[in-house]
């Protein structure tokens, strides 16, 4: 997902993105479903898509994404990039690395209080993710979540709902 772009800053037209100001890190960890996003090009035909963040010892994050690709029967793709926080205050601001030595800027923008739902942002506002706990979130949630995504500058006619079969 993230991990294939190269780590960039923003256009100069734009600001900083603001991230959450405080992340538990180890609550984060786990699996987080993709609900919609601005997709990579490896995730325009991606359903079932997941991606599982697990923190190991030396503060790195190892980061899963699966989907099956062309639809929710299609083959399963996976991937594995390494996470690196480069704000360790707050926890907010990642570095993705899928291949050395690129790192994707990985900006927690939104993270609900009860670390069900998040939002992964960039600078840039050429790619977004919204993410779950769960495969689905309610329409009035998802509705809000883009609302707050227009306001950041982002281009909310190119987001594409990711299906799910589960």
């Amino acid at each position: 997902m993230l991990s294939l772009l190269p780590f960039t800053g923003c256009a100069a037209s734009m600001p900083k993105l603001k991230t959450v100001e405080n992340v538990d890190i180890k609550r984060f960890m786990g699996p987080w479903h993709v609900i919609a996003c601005i997709p990579t090009f490896i995730e325009t035909k991606a359903a079932n898509a997941i991606e599982t963040y697990r923190l190991d010892p030396d503060g790195t994050i190892d980061t899963v994404f699966t989907f099956n690709q062309g639809g929710v029967d299609g083959p399963p793709k996976r991937y594995n990039p390494r996470g690196f926080i480069v704000d360790t205050i707050n926890n907010s601001t990642w570095g993705m690395q899928f291949l050395w030595p690129f790192k994707s800027e990985f900006l927690i923008t939104h993270l609900n209080a009860d670390y069900t739902q998040t939002v992964i942002g960039r600078n840039k506002r050429d790619y977004v993710w919204i993410m779950a706990r769960t495969p689905q979130i309610s329409e009035a949630d998802y509705q809000q979540l883009l609302a707050d995504l227009k306001a950041q500058g982002y281009d909310v006619t190119k987001m594409r709902k990711v299906p799910h079969s589960k």
